[in-house]
């Protein structure tokens, strides 16, 4: 505790990201070192989440992405995937009442149409139980892939420019950014991978185009309040250019 108030004590309030988002990784390997099998790393995993979602919304951030199930996962075994969407329906029953006790908005980006019925079900309920909330904004990629959505995205803007709603030369960047799963949201400032892992692994390739990444060995269910705070206390000790020069960035905030 001693720790976790010392690095609390180095962040700047003033300077957080506004959005992180983090790849939850290490759960499998986590059960595995301990002789389990792998849907126990993930049950475990799901304390991970409510303790950084609470230092998320202590600190203040608007935004929290975490990487919950990509598109790829489909293709792992059966069972892991049938206990993974028995477990998040079961976390979602239990959570929601304690994220509209804290004031936490719940949204979802991914492929919902590839959720079994039931999980969907939960999931929608759940959206509107905590629409009104207006602290952090947490936001579950589930069965979602960056390829998926820009394929997605570039489909419904050729439909839009068929339909003679859009005009093909008028497309921006700003554009696609507007046909995006993430539209209503900044783009994250801080990325977080969980497990030694050096990879984006299809997560918001084109949202974190000037993102901080940060890469830590602590697998996902041992991740708590304090790893988070130190990955916050490196971004802030990091220049953010977005492509200009140190000197311009000097002369900017001076």
């Amino acid at each position: 505790m001693e720790k976790q108030e010392n690095l609390l004590a180095q962040i700047n309030k003033a300077q957080l990201p506004a959005h992180i988002a983090i790849i939850m990784d290490g759960n499998g390997r986590w059960a595995e070192e301990k002789g389990q099998e792998r849907l126990y790393g993930h049950f475990h995993g799901v304390e991970s989440v409510r303790n950084i979602v609470e230092g998320a919304a202590e600190l203040g951030i608007g935004y929290l992405t975490l990487y919950a199930f990509s598109t790829e996962n489909w293709d792992r075994p059966q069972q892991e995937v049938d206990g993974l969407m028995a477990l998040l329906v079961d976390t979602i029953r239990k959570e929601v009442p304690v994220l509209n006790k804290n004031n936490i908005r719940l949204h979802v980006i991914g492929d919902m149409n590839m959720l079994p019925s039931f999980a969907y079900k939960e999931l929608q309920e759940a959206l509107q139980l905590t629409a009104a909330n207006t602290g952090l904004n947490l936001i579950m990629a589930l069965s979602y892939s960056s390829r998926w959505e820009l394929v997605n995205a570039v489909k419904n803007i050729g439909k839009d420019v068929a339909a003679g709603v859009l005009q093909a030369e008028h497309i921006t960047a700003e554009t696609l950014q507007q046909y995006l799963t993430t539209s209503e949201f900044p783009d994250p400032e801080l990325m977080i991978r969980t497990s030694g892992e050096y990879r984006i692994s299809n997560f918001l390739l084109y949202q974190l185009a000037y993102a901080e990444l940060y890469f830590t060995n602590t697998r996902w269910p041992d991740f708590r309040k304090e790893n988070l705070y130190e990955a916050i206390i490196d971004f802030q000790a990091r220049e953010r250019r977005f492509g200009k020069t140190g000197q311009q960035i000097q002369a900017e905030t001076t």
